[in-house]
């Protein structure tokens, strides 16, 4: 089973249609019952989360394979990026908690930026969670170039 976050929007709900396509398990994780509520009906597991409660994520982490993670698009947050900083700390303890195999995160914010900007959502995101997989025996983070080439995989045509 995955978990997959960001599952009601455009990459994660991708993701997910693949995944039962191939009769692959997908717990979704959804801040919204309302919005998840056709994944269940898709055979989604539905487990509601905030993506700053540390203890809702690592319910929704917890004996999965493997888990997606797409952060929240934050477009103006503090200057101290404090609300971004809050996702990546409660993320980094669920993940830190619930040991998944794999973990992959992606954000979108900042898909334009033309060189390596650490500040960024998406790269402060990864960066702990690379060090939460070093941490952990048999936890490999993964990128987006990862996920596409494990999903080509998981369709048979990898």
């Amino acid at each position: 089973m995955y978990a997959i976050t960001g599952i009601t929007g455009q990459v994660g709900g991708a993701l997910a249609r693949t995944l039962l396509q191939h009769g692959v398990k997908v717990r979704a994780v959804a801040r919204d019952e309302a919005k998840a509520h056709p994944w269940v009906e898709l055979g989604c597991e539905l487990v509601m989360a905030e993506m700053t409660d540390a203890a809702s994520l690592t319910q929704a982490f917890n004996g999965v394979e493997g888990v997606f993670v797409l952060i929240p698009p934050i477009f103006d947050p503090s200057p101290d990026m404090r609300e971004v900083r809050a996702v990546i700390a409660a993320v980094r303890s669920a993940l830190d908690s619930a040991r998944p195999g794999r973990t992959v995160v992606l954000s979108t914010v900042g898909a334009e930026a033309t060189q390596h900007e650490p500040d960024l959502p998406g790269a402060l995101l990864a960066d702990d969670a690379g060090e939460v997989a070093r941490t952990q025996t048999g936890v490999e983070a993964a990128d987006a170039g990862t996920v596409l080439a494990e999903a080509r995989g998981v369709r048979g045509d990898g």
